[in-house]
């Protein structure tokens, strides 16, 4: 029997490009997968038919030998027709598979093995004044973790015996199961991936190996650094189970509130409230830096509620740079109470005689009238 097009195996045009081909792949794959038709030897043919026509056109080369051969291009040995997945068996489609069907193939199972072996990773706050964060240090972090246990030597089991080799999976660690067509590649439930169980474990550590703790570890902390930063000390998180390497440590960094200074990105802005006669006469304002030095603004005449002063360079250290933020001097202008009877003599004549000194608020008041003649 004659071999069907693959293009219309997947359903797609000859034209079309790889998303669309993944498409039409999961579609069909998912269609006529044996597990949702068991006992069904049609589905399954489809099923073998729909990975090797994706099998053939998802490779670039091969894509481009049927395109100009036909099927003709891998009769004889010549380019895979016998299998979709070629030398490399399953393992080409394992990510599509496992997102579909949740299995993942053996290489893929290996690396989870890997990964559950090593040690989880640990994470900590770290609260830093404003002031730290600016210039770095370094600092000596009690963290909560687990290490190897002292009596089994992170082995688990009781001194002077030793894990046995699982007999459910032989000591792989993953058992392999038949479904359908392909096999899909699982981690043992009975020694949970680690390929050995222990018949008498440790009682200082119920068999697992680590025991919780604390140690001391020096972090250097970067100058200019942000609370949507983290830092990553490798090799510092929890110990692996059996000698497997440690997980990593991550330090979150939590940046206090500052009494004067409030950060936005390498830029800082302080607030600063001058009274109404320093606003209107002007004159000199002091303002502390970061670092602790003094520097000094100057206040113009007229300066208004509102006014921002930009001092340059005066900023946050930023992180990874030889250099600094800027400085902003926010100025609000606040308005006297508590007056004695001279002060205000002096702002009832200046009421009088001042509609000048004050073109805005005049202006404000000859658009409220002329609103009310009309």
């Amino acid at each position: 029997m004659a071999k069907r097009d693959y293009y219309d195996v997947l359903g797609v045009a000859k034209n079309a490009d790889d998303k669309a081909l993944k498409s039409a792949f999961r579609k069909q794959a998912m269609k006529y997968h044996p597990d949702r038709n068991p006992d069904d030897a049609s589905a399954e043919a489809k099923f073998k038919e729909v990975n090797e026509a994706y099998g053939i056109l998802s490779d670039a080369q091969k894509r481009a030998a049927y395109d100009r051969m036909g099927h003709a291009a891998f009769e004889g040995g010549g380019g895979g027709g016998g299998s979709p997945f070629g030398q490399g068996g399953f393992e080409g489609f394992g990510d599509i598979f496992e997102e579909m069907f949740g299995g993942f193939s053996g290489a893929r199972g290996a690396r989870g093995r890997q990964r559950q072996a090593q040690g989880a990773d640990s994470s900590f706050k770290l609260g830093l004044t404003m002031e730290e964060a600016h210039k770095g240090l370094k600092k000596s972090l009690k963290i909560p973790t687990a290490e190897a246990c002292d009596t089994c030597s992170g082995s688990g089991a009781t001194p002077g015996s030793q894990p046995t080799t699982c007999k459910t999976c032989g000591g792989r660690g993953s058992i392999r199961r038949q479904q359908g067509f392909f096999a899909v590649e699982q981690t043992c439930p009975s020694c949970h991936g680690e390929g050995s169980v222990i018949s008498n474990p440790c009682r200082a550590c119920n068999g697992q190996g680590l025991k919780k703790t604390t140690k001391t570890i020096e972090v250097d902390i970067p100058a200019g650094i942000e609370e949507n930063m983290r830092i990553r000390v490798a090799g510092k998180g929890e110990a692996g189970r059996r000698g497997a390497p440690s997980g990593d440590l991550y330090i979150f960094p939590e940046i206090k509130r500052h009494k004067i200074f409030e950060r936005d990105g390498s830029d800082l802005h302080v607030s600063a409230t001058i009274p109404v006669a320093k606003a209107a006469l002007g004159g000199n304002l002091e303002v502390p830096s970061i670092d602790g030095k003094r520097h000094r603004v100057s206040i113009p005449e007229g300066t208004n509620s509102g006014a921002t002063f930009r001092l340059r360079g005066l900023g946050m250290n930023i992180y990874g740079r030889q250099s600094r933020g800027d400085m902003y001097v926010d100025v609000q202008v606040e308005t006297p109470t508590n007056l004695t009877e001279r002060q205000r003599e002096i702002l009832e004549e200046f009421q009088v005689e001042g509609e000048n000194a004050s073109p805005k608020a005049k202006g404000f008041f000859d658009r409220v009238s002329e609103f009310f003649k009309t």
